[in-house]
């Protein structure tokens, strides 16, 4: 079935009927999601999206499950070990920020793309790498593809409406950390057969990591050829057509930092998505080492961590959407708080077991409660800034990556601590950065323990309030007007008010 649509963005002086093949809002933001589709533009850029991010996340993260062949090649201390996981991670952090601003100016299929294919030559200088320094650096360098969770992220909250932009984006990311678990399985398995075919254990772990580096550049060649930044079509089309107008940067920029509700979400995702990456750095070799486990029986250990993404963090994107729908974006605030506080505590209790059966089995609980946590992050960070949801999802991306930096710094770095002491501060420290949720505040909407703004606020006051009175006369508001007029249904059904 088509749907027409109304295409155009602000500064638009002609709108031309679309059609699309599934439902649409104003914004031709599609209002269902369905999975199995592959319907452009809405459902090509998802697919699209999780694929690319997929293959960033098997490649940053090829290495862990070698790590037992690559630290008796390198002569790898513990430190460097420490060093290269926290490289890994540390590099996207300032990768995730620009990423959000490059979405904003050039649309997330460019600057997707770009990252991804600069960031591949890393993967494979892997294979020649001699020294503990080199090993260190490839990691840093390949971890900045990270950054493509944020233009995931912001294509999903430009395809999707309200209603289903926490389905799309958690799937949509789920699948793309899906990588983490996934690597943990074929990196071992490329590893074994390349020494079936009469390799040295130190040669076969060199060439694995072309694998992963070719499936990242294919991916990046697909989102151009085949990807779409907005419904209405290309940023670069639709700013030479003046269809879409550039906006500018430093207000772009200005009205993202100032939020202070994007500062939380960096926090609390610091210690979800941020325990998340710390937990695959270290799990594999935290089972091989602790239970004296085989390579492989570890590996196959941690990958069933990284695989409930398949499910967890959708889930928690689906769970979010369902809250919003009874009990508005409060739901949603009230669901990521009591989500995340519980994966804390069972990662708690993880570090304390010493049976290895129990640990895998609280190992399996906590990565759901964990995964869905981020599902449920980016149910609320598309509701904060229209004008800057790239700033906003940049920031929140990157406070994920400052949170696996300093826990891994602080616990898992040197001898300081035992792996199973630390794993259990990160656990408290999750507990922690999970409070300030209660500090997020929409006025059109409330806060966990707080109804809406006696004021009467409402979604296009809150929205255009990013506007400055000389902007609205060029009509560069447009679309926050638009997306304000679809965002209603974050009153939920239970609430009473108004606001008209």
């Amino acid at each position: 079935m088509e749907v027409e649509g109304k295409g155009g963005e602000a500064g638009t002086s002609t709108k031309a009927t679309r059609r699309f093949a599934l439902p649409v809002d104003a914004e031709n933001k599609s209002t269902t999601f369905r999975l199995f589709s592959v319907a452009k533009p809405h459902m090509r850029a998802f697919h699209l999206s999780w694929f690319q991010f997929f293959c960033c996340f098997v490649s940053t993260f090829a290495a862990p499950p070698l790590l037992p062949i690559i630290r008796e090649n390198l002569n790898l201390t513990a430190t460097d070990i420490g060093n290269a996981g926290i490289a890994s991670v540390s590099g996207s952090v300032f990768a995730r920020i620009l990423m959000g601003t490059a979405c904003d100016l050039f649309g997330p299929r460019l600057a997707s793309a770009a990252l991804t294919l600069s960031t591949a030559p890393a993967v494979y200088f892997t294979a020649g790498i001699k020294s503990p320094i080199g090993f260190i650096m490839v990691r840093f360098f390949a971890g900045f593809s990270l950054a493509t969770f944020v233009s995931t992220q912001f294509w999903m909250s430009s395809m999707f409406s309200g209603p289903v932009v926490g389905s799309a984006n958690g799937i949509a990311a789920g699948w793309g950390n899906l990588g983490g678990g996934a690597t943990q399985l074929i990196m071992p398995i490329v590893f074994s057969l390349i020494r079936g075919m009469g390799a040295t254990k130190f040669t076969a772990w060199r060439i694995a990591f072309f694998i992963p580096g070719l499936f990242q550049t294919l991916s990046a060649f697909a989102v151009l050829l085949f990807g779409q930044d907005l419904p209405d079509g290309d940023y670069w089309a639709m700013h030479k057509s003046g269809e879409k107008e550039k906006d500018d940067v430093g207000k772009v920029i200005t009205h993202g930092v100032s939020n202070y509700r994007g500062w939380i979400t960096a926090l609390a995702y610091g210690y979800c998505f941020g325990v998340e990456l710390t937990i695959d750095n270290i799990i594999a070799e935290y089972f091989f080492d602790r239970f004296h486990l085989k390579l492989q029986t570890a590996g196959i250990i941690a990958a069933s961590f990284g695989l409930a993404n398949f499910f967890a963090r959708p889930g928690g994107g689906i769970f979010s959407d369902i809250m919003a729908r009874r009990f508005g974006m409060r739901g949603r605030l009230w669901a990521w708080w009591i989500v995340q506080t519980l994966g804390g505590v069972l990662c708690a209790c993880l570090g304390q077991i010493s049976s290895l059966t129990l640990s895998i089995v609280v190992m399996l609980i906590f990565s759901v409660f964990v995964q869905a946590a981020c599902g449920l992050t980016f149910g609320v960070v598309p509701f904060i800034s229209r004008r800057s949801l790239g700033v906003i999802s940049g920031m929140t991306g990157a406070g994920g990556n400052v949170g696996a930096v300093l826990t891994q710094l602080i616990f898992f770095k040197g001898s300081t601590y035992s792996r199973e002491t630390g794993i259990t501060l990160m656990g408290v420290m999750s507990i922690a950065c999970s409070l300030p949720i209660c500090l997020i505040y929409f006025p059109q909407w409330g806060g966990m323990f707080c109804g809406p703004s006696s004021k009467k606020v409402t979604e296009e006051d809150y929205y255009l309030s990013e506007w400055s009175p000389e902007e609205k006369a060029r009509n560069l508001h447009l679309a926050s007007q638009k997306f304000a007029e679809t965002s209603v249904s974050e009153r939920g059904r239970a609430t009473t008010h108004p606001q008209t």
